[in-house]
């Protein structure tokens, strides 16, 4: 009977490895789904509209603004990493080159704006430091 057993579990092993699929598996994160896609447009809105690091140096933006913002950030984004996609791989790079395009248009985007609102404010500074300096005078 030991002996019996043993064939059978020799010949249950042998089935297996022949029936096991090739380690030849692909897969693609790139293009990345629309369901992604909208993570991360929604992910950019709250980045953009609610207090975080980024606001503390920056400031917020109003949701709707935020809204506009993000969905063009992530089109660009989308478009720039798009157009360095070469068909090889599995999109690791291309997705890299995505995630830093969104990164940097984000941080582009709050810079200009905290510039642009702080434009007046330190004109206006300004020409009263030198009204004052020539009152002097």
């Amino acid at each position: 009977m030991a002996e019996t057993d043993s064939t059978i579990t020799q010949e249950t092993l042998s089935g297996e490895t022949q029936n096991k699929p090739a380690n030849n598996i692909s897969f693609s994160i790139w293009p990345p789904t629309e369901r992604t896609r909208d993570a991360v447009i929604n992910r950019l809105i709250e980045s953009l509209s609610t207090p975080s690091v980024l606001s503390k140096r920056y400031g917020t933006l109003p949701h709707e603004e935020a809204s506009v913002t993000a969905k063009l950030i992530e089109e660009e984004a989308f478009n720039a990493a798009g157009s360095t996609a070469n068909g090889d791989g599995d999109g690791i790079e291309i997705l890299e080159v995505y995630s830093k395009e969104i990164s940097k248009r984000m941080i582009d985007t709050v810079k200009s704006r905290s510039v642009d609102a702080s434009e007046p404010s330190s004109t206006s500074g300004l020409t009263e430091q030198v009204s004052s300096a020539e009152t002097e005078s």
